[in-house]
């Protein structure tokens, strides 16, 4: 994507008592994409994809009796610009590496099942799930993710490659159901 847009500084402020609006704000923040720069200050692209969740943070601090600013910081900006996009896409690649890791573990669990011969189908069911909400996750990662990461395309490749080891271990489930047992497939590492 074109990174030449504006940018969006939001700035927070939520009494510290009850503790559960400044947290209610911070999530709402954090879900749709922006990232901390300080104290009370959060930066994300002004963008559509990202209007909705900072109104709904707005929404969240005025009902805990706190306030929400938003300013615009424009690409003439220069070097401020640059500090906000290399935050941003810090923050990204963080979250597509978390994302990663947890494609490996997935496919270290049906190797693990594979290996103990655990071909159940309510086990099956469950990592069906997990492979869900490994994908729930990709597609929220993809909805705030305004630049082109490597990362983003190798998490790509790694929810094929949990497809295809899932597969083969349902393949694997519904053969043992049928005769009993299963033979054993070779799953990416």
């Amino acid at each position: 994507m074109d990174d030449a847009f504006a940018w969006v500084l939001v700035n927070a402020r939520v009494p510290k008592e009850p503790t559960r609006h400044r947290v209610a704000v911070w999530r709402a923040l954090r879900k749709v994409g922006a990232v901390p720069i300080s104290s009370g200050m959060w930066a994300a692209p002004k963008l559509p994809a990202f209007e909705a969740g900072i109104d709904g943070a707005r929404l969240l601090a005025e009902r805990g009796g706190g306030s929400v600013a938003v300013f615009v910081v424009t690409e003439e900006s220069g070097s401020d610009v640059d500090y906000l996009r290399d935050s941003f896409v810090a923050a990204r690649r963080d979250e597509w590496t978390e994302l990663l890791a947890e494609c490996a573990r997935y496919k270290v669990e049906i190797i693990k099942e594979i290996a103990i011969e655990k071909f159940s189908f309510a086990e099956l069911e469950e990592e069906e799930q997990s492979l869900e909400r490994l994908r729930r996750w990709y597609d929220e990662l993809s909805a705030r993710s305004v630049f082109a990461l490597q990362e983003q395309g190798a998490a790509g490749a790694e929810l094929d490659a949990c497809q295809r080891a899932l597969d083969g271990y349902a393949d694997l489930v519904y053969r043992a159901a049928e005769l009993g047992t299963g033979p054993h497939i070779v799953i990416d590492e």
